[in-house]
């Protein structure tokens, strides 16, 4: 099931029904979207909608459309194509990381295999498109150059940072790319889909932005800094997997030789159980975890900043709720 709310203490009823009623239509939307004649791709398709997940994108395209008339026709299909993308990613990015986990089950290529996993998250970018074309020009254009990104991303990540340049610098520009980018054009596509101005259109694709990456610092936050599975995988996946984060860059850039050890660990995937507990220790002991937090708390900061521009209301003080959210995870 989805926490469609996030938990969150919503100010308005009236907003909290139309937030909830919007994201009902968006599920029914996704299931929609995800069906197929074929069993076989019908199952692997709604395998990780099922699954459930924050959709906070989709809510980020909600809220945003208040700021414009959020009954509009093309702010629920919006939802759908913003979920539906950041689901094709999943598929994609489990086969990339070699992942056995998504969202505390067993992930589509452990399921089948590598080859249906990303023939599923093909079929899920397939799909979206068919959406964004009864949207119009500038939702196709918006998704382009936002998928642009999502790979743009992805091969920065895999490819790691260019000779001299600085990796905490390149961490941050490959999150802004692979998680930030999406998170922005939600913003984007419910102001513009709701007929909202031309400047908080802009000003709410920033928002999305900025809260994407103080979102996607913390989530790596909870990977280290979690005793149970609150992320949906098992607590120090990215360190078994050798992935790196800001919390682990901030020590492989230490010149204490007290993290000698540490540094060690970490610039390696870590197979053996043994191995792996003690640079998850070490690692929930070393400043850098602090440092990475303060710097998801900038980001969240940032995003709050933004919102002095909108119309004060409900929507709008969601939205500051929002901030505080993204970062509440984080200890």
């Amino acid at each position: 099931m989805t926490d469609t709310l996030l938990g969150l203490p919503l100010p308005d009823p009236g907003l909290e029904s139309a937030l909830a009623d919007g994201l009902s239509r968006v599920e029914d939307g996704l299931r929609e979207a995800v069906s197929s004649d074929d069993p076989f791709v019908a199952d692997a398709s709604r395998y990780l909608v099922e699954a459930g997940g924050k959709r906070f994108r989709p809510l980020l395209v909600l809220l945003a459309s208040h700021f414009g008339d959020p009954q509009a026709w093309g702010v629920v299909p919006a939802g759908v194509v913003v979920e539906l993308t950041h689901l094709a990613t999943l598929y994609h990015d489990d086969v990339m990381d070699e992942a056995q986990l998504r969202r505390g089950a067993e992930s589509a290529n452990s399921r089948w295999d590598n080859t249906i996993a990303i023939l599923t998250g093909d079929f899920l970018f397939a799909r979206s498109s068919k959406i964004l074309a009864d949207l119009g020009p500038e939702a196709v254009r918006i998704q382009a150059y936002t998928f642009e990104r999502l790979c743009k991303g992805q091969i920065r990540e895999t490819v790691g940072p260019r000779d001299g340049q600085d990796p905490i610098e390149h961490h941050l520009d490959v999150i802004a790319d692979k998680t930030g980018s999406l998170i922005a054009a939600s913003g984007r596509y419910g102001a513009l889909m709701s007929g909202a101005s031309p400047e908080h259109v802009e000003l709410l694709a920033a928002f999305g932005e900025r809260i994407g990456v103080a979102f996607q610092l913390a989530d790596d936050l909870v990977d280290i800094t979690s005793e149970s599975m609150q992320s949906g995988k098992t607590p120090g996946t990215d360190l078994r997997e050798g992935i790196p984060t800001l919390a682990g860059l901030y020590v492989l850039s230490s010149g204490d030789p007290a993290d000698a050890r540490l540094q060690d660990l970490l610039g390696r995937a870590l197979t053996d159980d043994a191995e792996h507990a003690e640079a998850l220790a070490l690692l929930r002991q070393h400043d850098g975890v602090l440092r990475a937090r303060k710097e998801a708390h900038a980001w969240s900061d940032s995003a709050r900043d933004l919102l002095e521009g909108l119309p004060a209301g409900p929507a709008r003080d969601v939205l500051a709720l929002l901030c505080d959210y993204v970062v509440s995870r984080t200890g």
